[in-house]
């Protein structure tokens, strides 16, 4: 006995949904899976000066940028660690480089989305790390003394611009130790994107 045949809906199976970025470049990044090859550093320096930490809630005339930021840390990780090799340091001012692609969620909202949005972070982080000849994946030591140096960038960025008492910084970030105060000044969009690759032309460089 033969089957009936299936009722021809005339309809195409609709096209996964485009997981890819256009970057200035010209590179297409696949945000689902990155490859270092369709990294760019002046992509990065170009998001990252355009992504405003703290939501962009700070005082000023000027949003407080990630590329900003990054530099801060960098900077703070060679005061923490005087004559740190340059491929370290270079890991420190690249450490917030996904956001030039997923921008900057405050704390909060990451932990609301979970897992599924760190797993792809780590991802974006890596191919980076790969492109500009760093290992995947960070040395412990590394890793710890970077986090430490954004909580101190945090906790000046709190006080400072950001409209949180000292205590409550203190409490969410940790009072820096062994450092004199770093005085924070938001700078205009193209002034931070430039300092943002001055810095990396130094370090990678190096």
């Amino acid at each position: 006995m033969t089957q009936p045949k299936q009722k021809q809906t005339g309809r195409k199976a609709a096209a996964p949904p485009r997981a890819w970025q256009r970057m200035l470049s010209g590179r297409r990044l696949d945000l689902l899976d990155p490859s270092p090859l369709d990294v760019e550093i002046d992509d990065i320096a170009h998001g990252l000066a355009r992504v405003a930490r703290w939501n962009g809630q700070t005082m000023g005339d000027h949003a407080f940028t990630v590329a900003e930021h990054c530099v801060l840390v960098d900077d703070i990780c060679a005061r923490f660690r005087p004559g740190w090799p340059a491929k370290w340091r270079l890991a420190a001012l690249l450490h917030d480089a996904p956001e030039y692609v997923i921008g900057d969620m405050i704390s909060p909202f990451k932990a609301a989305l979970g897992i599924d949005y760190k797993a792809f972070e780590h991802r974006l982080a890596a191919a980076i790390h790969v492109r500009f000849g760093l290992p995947p994946e960070l040395p412990q030591s590394v890793e710890e003394l970077v986090k430490r140096a954004d909580h101190a960038s945090a906790f000046f960025e709190a006080t400072q611009i950001a409209g949180f008492s000292d205590e409550e910084a203190a409490r969410l970030f940790g009072r820096p130790r062994g450092l004199t105060p770093i005085r924070i000044e938001p700078l205009p969009t193209k002034k931070a994107q430039t300092r943002f690759l001055a810095r990396f032309e130094e370090l990678a460089g190096a």
